[in-house]
């Protein structure tokens, strides 16, 4: 089923999503990858300059241009999801996240982290960077630049139909990851 949400995503958006969905979100993301889950984790949410409740959380770390005042978006695509595994489960705690957008799989283990915090894990074609770039429709802020460089920033997307996203673990504990693997276990698997 193909769905088109507001961000931020209440409640009844996300208990109407399951695994296999197709979603296009529309409103403002935050870009976050390993070393600025790092460093947003060793501070206290109300430290955070940027109000993460009301935005997606996306695994990325893109390739930007400065034009006179204003960045612009080269190429966004996903980065791997996996890689931030380790610090997920606390980071959608503490931060209130309720949709992930990334590449990939992420642990089994975090199915009922998923579920425990309605919210859902959704992935983005891999090398579609440009594609991702073109629903961007504004550069809102950039913050940890200096610290953390270009690709380890965060930085605030707005975006108009960002999508495809496929729900590949969903508020129910499911993962698309498991079925799959279920699948090709079965005996009557066409790849064995």
């Amino acid at each position: 089923m193909d769905y088109h949400f507001d961000i931020p995503l209440n409640n009844q958006d996300i208990k109407q999503l399951r695994i296999g969905d197709v979603v296009y979100v529309s409103g403002v993301l935050f870009t976050a990858r390993d070393e600025s889950h790092r460093l947003m984790l060793k501070k206290d949410p109300g430290e955070i300059p940027f109000d993460t409740k009301k935005m997606g959380l996306y695994h990325c770390g893109p390739l930007m241009k400065r034009i006179n005042d204003e960045w612009q978006v080269v190429s966004a695509g996903p980065t791997t999801s996996s890689r931030m595994d380790i610090f997920e489960e606390e980071f959608i705690k503490k931060f209130g996240i309720r949709l992930v957008i990334g590449k990939g799989s992420m642990d089994d283990s975090l199915t009922s982290v998923f579920k425990k915090n309605n919210c859902v894990f959704t992935v983005y074609t891999g090398g579609a960077g440009a594609l991702a770039a073109d629903k961007i429709v504004k550069v809102k802020d950039v913050y940890f630049l200096k610290e953390l460089g270009m690709s380890e920033a965060i930085w605030i997307f707005e975006v108009k139909n960002f999508g495809p996203l496929v729900v590949a673990m969903d508020s129910y504990g499911q993962s698309i990851f498991k079925s799959w693997e279920m699948l090709f276990k079965g005996e009557n698997c066409a790849c064995k």
